[in-house]
């Protein structure tokens, strides 16, 4: 089961699980855009719409996405440490990023955190609730990431 992450800071929300999967298979995952709406757990993310079929440094991606009404958003990846760390972030500035590391026995113990700390409008983000809404996606996209994941490593799939 997830478990808040409460040391990220004020503007941080974030959450871990550990996965029975080696960091590299969940990096692919994470790794690969065309992937991302198989485990968000915040159901806006539709598909990509644009973007290399693997991400690096730097690297621009677009997404389908929805909420309320379907609309584009770009990212870019503003860290990217293969197999350990990678996040993104749009025009608003806001941040989600994820750190991998490795536990024991073959599992991956896997933190999601969303951060506005630099975001446009951070004012508004606490008055629309988000840091409580994220939270619930992010336990839900890890949870999702698990799933999949374990079962790739069954399957030897990545």
């Amino acid at each position: 089961m997830s478990e808040k992450v409460s040391s990220q800071g004020l503007f941080c929300v974030a959450a871990s699980i550990e996965i029975q999967a080696a960091p590299e298979i969940i990096f692919e995952f994470l790794a690969t855009p065309s992937r991302h709406s198989l485990f968000d757990g915040s159901g806006s993310v539709l598909g990509l719409d644009q973007g290399p079929k693997r991400l690096y440094l730097n690297a621009r991606f677009g997404m389908k996405m929805r909420i309320l009404v379907p609309y584009r958003i770009e990212n870019q990846v503003i860290e990217f440490v293969e197999g350990e760390k990678i996040a993104w972030r749009h025009y608003g500035r806001h941040v989600w990023s994820y750190q991998l590391e490795p536990v024991g026995d073959g599992s991956t113990r896997v933190t999601e955190s969303f951060e506005w700390s630099q975001a446009r409008g951070r004012f508004l983000y606490e008055l629309l609730n988000y840091p409580k809404s994220n939270y619930q996606a992010i336990v839900k996209t890890l949870e999702r990431l698990k799933s999949l994941c374990e079962a790739s490593t069954i399957h030897n799939e990545v």
